[in-house]
């Protein structure tokens, strides 16, 4: 993929993750719109002052149709094309009950509803502006947390089942995408120091900004990564290895 003057939108782009993707495209000279759920933070208005009219921020509740359609709306109004969709933003939910606590379901459906149907959301209403791109990319931050093949935990139920679910949907939109010359990327970034638990976890292995350049490399050398098994590439990006679906 090349690296200059391509436009990316990236969801979760106020803190965290999302934030330090956001910074790292702008490095390599991205159009970026940084999509957060409560509007620009002062770490991103400091950013836009340093990027010019090369970032847009707008204000994006994923787990809202309106909302996504409203800031694809303001997205369409900056520019013509997009070339890369990074959906990065998703919540942890409840990871400590088990059977036979008593379980949460209608908080795992809000987990569901913002990991998995949340991207598929974005993707859908930015798809317009996404297939004016001659190299189409959608890049979903999943985790190994989705994979049935390395499963070895015993809680964890919204967030495990709303990622495993967002990697068949990926599987989905992959199929589409590949006539039309493009493809989707499942990205693990590794155990990040995010703020998923609310506050930032320091304990974790990885820095966000050790994570992200992770991550962008994937979607940079993402030819590096063919399919397999006419699936998309599923890939620890710490490890640069390949996940079992």
């Amino acid at each position: 993929m090349a690296e200059t003057r391509r436009t990316a939108i990236v969801t979760g782009a106020g803190r965290g993750l999302g934030f330090g993707l956001v910074q790292k495209l702008l490095e390599q000279g991205w159009r970026v719109i940084a999509a957060t759920h409560g509007g620009a933070t002062p770490a991103l208005a400091e950013l836009g002052q340093q990027a010019g009219d090369r970032l847009l921020c707008v204000t994006i509740d994923i787990g809202d149709t309106d909302s996504v359609r409203a800031a694809a709306a303001a997205a369409s109004s900056w520019t013509e094309q997009l070339d890369l969709i990074v959906n990065n933003a998703g919540v942890l939910g409840d990871i400590d009950k088990q059977l036979p606590d008593e379980l949460d379901f209608d908080e795992m459906l809000h987990v569901m509803n913002v990991n998995t149907l949340g991207p598929l959301r974005v993707t859908q209403a930015f798809g317009k502006l996404l297939l004016r791109s001659q190299r189409p990319i959608v890049a979903n931050i999943s985790s190994e947390a989705g994979s049935v093949g390395i499963c070895d935990r015993d809680g964890w139920y919204g967030y495990c089942m709303s990622k495993a679910a967002l990697n068949m949907q990926s599987a989905l939109v992959h199929n589409q995408l590949k006539p039309l010359g493009g493809r989707v990327l499942v990205l693990h970034p590794g155990w990040v120091q995010s703020y998923m638990h609310g506050d930032l976890n320091t304990s974790a292995r990885l820095t966000i900004e050790q994570s992200a350049d992770n991550v962008i490399g994937a979607i940079m050398k993402e030819s590096d990564w063919p399919d397999a098994d006419g699936k998309p590439p599923y890939i620890d990006t710490e490890y640069g290895q390949r996940l079992p679906w």
